[in-house]
């Protein structure tokens, strides 16, 4: 079962994620690529819009996830990639909808480019799927 873990000597998360998160790690891994807001028809959602990208980022990852037998629930760590760090709350509020506590634990970083110049985020994903 995935845990959050806090501890009084590090501050609290301004974000929406865990300082760190524990599994027993008995389960099936499934590493989740770089998923953009790029959609099945190959169009990019909400180009300008970083909330209507990351919903599309999220859902993507949830497709992903789901393939391999699992839930957003069982989403251990995301790393997140951002065109602009301003974008930080729009981007947490949208995480809000998609990852229910435990929370994964996270990194964001802002990047100068991506494969696409209408991208404004990228999430890649670690996810534990239980045994059975």
């Amino acid at each position: 079962m995935k845990q959050e873990v806090s501890s009084d000597k590090l501050r609290k998360p301004n974000g929406h994620f865990s300082q760190a998160t524990t599994i027993e790690a008995s389960g099936k891994l499934v590493f989740v690529s770089g998923m953009t807001a790029r959609r099945p028809d190959g169009s990019i959602a909400g180009i300008g819009d970083v909330s209507e990208q990351t919903r599309q980022v999220c859902e993507n990852v949830k497709a992903a996830v789901e393939a391999a037998g699992g839930t957003l629930a069982d989403v251990v760590r995301v790393d997140v990639y951002v065109r602009n760090m301003e974008h930080f709350d729009a981007i947490h509020a949208v995480r809000r909808e998609y990852f229910k506590p435990p929370l994964p634990a996270s990194t964001m970083v802002e990047i100068t480019k991506m494969t696409s110049p209408d991208y404004l985020i990228e999430i890649n994903a670690i996810a534990v799927l239980p045994n059975g």
